[in-house]
């Protein structure tokens, strides 16, 4: 498979996704610079000191995220013995290793940055239930494992995310006290994943479900996913103007800070990818499923990390600003991990040169 091959597979809003990004970010920055009348737009009803308008964006984001999710093949793959090992080496990377290890580049490289570090951080534990279909499907992996993945840490967000984010924000960072201060509650986080989180999750199964059993799956993939899949792309954009339009002066005057969040992402993104491949590698697990626990592993759900970032912090934060630096991070790093995991497929499992079918 040629390198543009890849490329070309991705679909228009995807293939340009960092320059949507970087686009809505710069319409944010000059709306919060020339029309100040924007601040008072975005303000009103508000939801949990989230205003409605806020809250309506990052519902947009997750609701057709988690329509996608196959929560029906659940039963089915669970029901295999072979699956459980698999399902373990994923449940240790994604819930154990990958917080810890975000914790440990966030503390290395932001150690006088407290509330972007503090972002970073909550983008460590969010597990990524969206953008890893994608990266799966082009580096050939496992499509039934990836469902059952995605399924899972759909699920489990909704139980592990508050814990782990008060366990490294107040217990293992002390609350970053000495510098600076980042303290929280659990209500405030529990409350987030619930609104933001807890609604979408079940606004998608209902969803799903609904329109399987209406309309079939055949029209429901072909007909109707194709046209709601991009709600979220349009509800990132619209929360990232949103976010920038008020964040415009911190940007502008903080540019060199907003720019070292990329490093800890950077290193995470490569460190969990490469790690989880040649562990499973070393075990003999075939490619396909190998690759999916790559990407799974090493991509984030950062539409997760940036409600709960405004939802517990506010909209206006350091804190929701580095969570939202993730995506126009992740996204160009992760498209360049799926050529490097197409070579690795010949290198390491012994794929027939010329192809980038996934082994057996």
């Amino acid at each position: 498979m040629r390198s543009a091959g890849v490329f070309k597979k991705l679909s228009l809003l995807d293939r340009f996704l960092p320059v949507w990004i970087i686009g809505a970010m710069a319409l944010g920055i000059l709306l919060g610079y020339f029309v100040p009348a924007v601040e008072r737009a975005f303000s009103g009803v508000q939801i949990v000191d989230v205003s409605l308008s806020i809250a309506i964006g990052l519902w947009a984001m997750m609701w057709p995220v988690l329509t996608k999710v196959r929560y029906e093949l659940l039963g089915s793959i669970l029901s295999s013995r072979a699956i459980w090992g698999q399902l373990a080496i994923s449940l240790i990377a994604n819930w154990v290793l990958g917080p810890a290890i975000m914790v440990a580049f966030a503390w290395a490289t932001l150690p006088d940055l407290p509330h972007y570090r503090a972002g970073v951080i909550l983008v460590g534990l969010a597990r990524c239930i969206a953008m890893v279909l994608l990266w799966n499907q082009l580096a050939n992996g496992s499509p039934e494992y990836c469902a059952i993945l995605v399924a899972v840490n759909s699920i489990l967000q909704i139980v592990l995310y508050a814990p782990l984010a008060l366990f490294y924000l107040q217990v293992v960072s002390g609350g970053a006290g000495a510098a600076g201060g980042v303290h929280i509650g659990f209500w405030q986080v529990a409350r987030s994943v619930l609104l933001f989180l807890g609604i979408p999750l079940l606004a998608g199964i209902m969803t799903r479900y609904t329109l399987l059993a209406t309309i079939g799956k055949r029209r429901f993939e072909n007909n109707f996913m194709p046209y709601f899949g991009p709600v979220a792309l349009l509800g990132l954009i619209y929360t990232i103007i949103v976010m920038f339009s008020l964040q415009g002066h911190e940007v502008i005057a903080n540019i060199g800070n907003v720019c070292r969040v990329a490093v800890p992402m950077i290193l995470y993104f490569s460190v969990m990818f490469f790690g989880t491949l040649a562990v499973c590698w070393k075990l003999g697990t075939p490619y396909d499923q190998s690759v999916t626990q790559a990407f799974t592993a090493s991509s984030n759900n950062f539409e997760l990390a940036i409600a709960i970032a405004v939802g517990t912090f506010g909209i206006k934060s350091q804190e929701a600003l580095a969570a939202t630096i993730g995506p126009l991070i992740e996204v160009p790093v992760l498209l360049g991990l799926v050529y490097v995991a197409l070579w690795l497929n010949k290198k390491w499992w012994g794929a027939p040169r010329g192809t980038t079918g996934a082994s057996a």
